[in-house]
């Protein structure tokens, strides 16, 4: 019954772009500005356009399609679109800010008055054991995957949802990207091989000023280098990471955001398949130096408000 729903023309299709890709659009005509203010600065301002105008062509090109056989098929090949295009647009806020001073030594300074040690840096060391490195690395690669899951749950039993649902998730990857771009913070397996790694054991937190704008060399992710999850996230690295978006943590946020939308469902075999992933996620951030503690802190407060704040939109304009 269910898969016969999804080939169902709908009565009433929706007219016009959905809120989850005007959310995108307003994202994309955000850096467009900005793009236009530091366009002197910019690497490759061309592709950089160019990329955004394949999004609008690509975006209208499955809003017709959907116009032209308008069912719920149609409608999650455009959700879809623009769940690809994050692995896109998350390149894309280094090019952007690496024009904009870098915070690295300020976060890595507050981890230190906070912890009085730097968490990313003595966790894998004291911690080496082959099982618990691929727990880490389990965690860190159901990132997209959890997305997916709570995605294809609302679209095939809450339907009715789906929008908003869907806007909620891509509006506050949307809100993060903005804070990626203004507020340039690397994380730890960048920061501490460009500051040394000698020097931030010792606390001390240099300010490498613009050194990102041509350095992307990372440190080698800590772990198990066996292992199956290792290689998944090590391979993801390779293909699409960059010196940005440390904080606050997205793939925390992005995930509590998640956790939210399970509890709304109130479906608890949905959320009790969360939660571990969940709990290994807020660690494995840390585990493998993709995130300070303190860009974990940022997740968790960060999806408590932007949760809030893109609920309350979602029942004004989905």
């Amino acid at each position: 019954m269910v898969i016969k729903k999804i080939f169902e023309i709908e009565k009433k299709p929706r007219k016009g772009l959905m809120a989850f890709e005007w959310a995108v659009m307003a994202y994309l005509i955000f850096t467009l500005l900005l793009m236009m203010i530091t366009f002197t600065k910019l690497q490759n301002p061309g592709a950089m356009l160019w990329g955004r105008a394949q999004v609008v062509i690509s975006t209208l090109a499955l809003w017709w399609v959907y116009r032209m056989i308008p069912c719920r098929l149609t409608m999650m090949f455009r959700v879809a679109l623009q769940l690809i295009l994050l692995s896109w647009w998350y390149p894309d806020t280094y090019d952007i800010n690496q024009v904009f001073p870098n915070f690295d030594h300020v976060f890595a300074g507050y981890e230190q008055q906070l912890f009085h040690f730097q968490p990313a840096l003595v966790f894998s060391q004291v911690i080496s054991n082959p099982v618990f490195s691929e727990l880490m690395h389990l965690g860190y690669a159901s990132y997209y995957p959890l997305i997916a899951l709570v995605t294809l749950y609302y679209f095939l039993y809450r339907y009715q949802e789906f929008s908003r649902v869907v806007f909620i998730i891509l509006a506050s990857f949307m809100l993060y990207y903005v804070i990626f771009v203004l507020m340039p913070v690397t994380g730890p397996q960048y920061y501490y091989l460009a500051a040394g790694v000698d020097q931030i054991a010792q606390g001390n937190f240099p300010n490498v000023g613009d050194y990102f704008a041509t350095h992307t060399e990372a440190l080698t992710i800590p772990g198990w280098k066996d292992g199956f999850f290792y290689q998944c996230v090590a391979s993801a690295h390779a293909a699409g990471e960059r010196p940005t978006a440390a904080f606050p943590s997205s793939h925390v946020g992005v995930t509590t955001i998640l956790l939210l939308l399970a509890w709304h469902a109130r479906n608890r075999k949905l959320l009790y398949t969360l939660l571990p992933f969940y709990v290994l996620m807020c660690f494995a951030t840390v585990y493998i130096q993709a995130h300070y503690a303190v860009d974990v802190i940022g997740g968790w407060i960060s999806a408590l408000v932007i949760y809030a704040f893109l609920f309350f939109l979602s029942k004004k304009f989905v």
